[in-house]
């Protein structure tokens, strides 16, 4: 049977790579990881937003290859329906599935304004009105699921919606975005604390590449 893989890029810079290996964590899946550099001309695009479509996270299982983090997502699901990755409820599975959708295609100020750097930090960080308006939009999103479903993850248990925001987690950190909402807030600490997040940061860290032009100075 061939073996299983995640190929992924730059753990300190890019996104989508670590939603696809939370979600294939998450789901307790046992894989080999394959990692692309930021040399890369693809990869480097991709994180820098300029590629036409991601080369990154791709799972390949059993013979089945699969790209694009909302389809590893569901097809991680099908196979392992009891990691519980999407909720059992119909109404919460399809809440569930809106609200990673809209993370999967918005909030592209977000991105822009605020790109994920796990090494970096920028305290007094000016975050301009389009991206404000995206990160007011992912609270309400975490404050009406946190409200809804009683917490301590998005939907309860941990799943899908919460390795679809995670990164979002990390970037108000690196950018020392304030959330004064105490629900999120507690939320936002409880993804930091997560044992896979921080063994992504630890490696992410000690990553020697550099991309230039997503190391801000202030």
């Amino acid at each position: 049977m061939p073996k299983t893989t995640l190929t992924i890029s730059s753990k300190n810079y890019s996104s989508w790579s670590l939603r696809g290996w939370l979600l294939a964590r998450f789901a307790g899946l046992d894989f080999e990881e394959i990692i692309l550099g930021p040399d890369d001309p693809g990869v480097r695009a991709e994180m820098l937003l300029l590629a036409p479509s991601m080369l990154v996270p791709c799972l390949r299982h059993q013979g089945v290859k699969v790209w694009d983090t909302l389809a590893i997502g569901e097809y991680l699901h099908e196979i392992r329906p009891k990691a519980g990755l999407l909720p059992a409820d119909r109404a919460a599975r399809a809440h569930c599935r809106a609200v990673c959708g809209e993370m999967h295609s918005g909030f592209v100020s977000l991105r822009s304004a605020l790109p994920m750097n796990l090494k970096g930090h920028f305290p007094n960080y000016k975050v301009w009105s389009r991206a404000q308006s995206d990160i007011e939009r992912v609270l309400e999103i975490w404050k009406e699921c946190l409200s809804a479903y009683g917490g301590p993850y998005l939907f309860g248990e941990r799943g899908m919606a919460d390795a679809m925001y995670a990164p979002v987690v990390t970037r108000l950190r690196t950018y020392d975005v304030r959330v004064s909402d105490k629900a999120c807030a507690a939320y936002c600490q409880r993804i930091m604390d997560m044992p896979e997040l921080q063994e992504w940061i630890s490696a992410a860290k000690l990553e020697p590449e550099d991309i230039d032009e997503l190391e801000m100075e202030f």
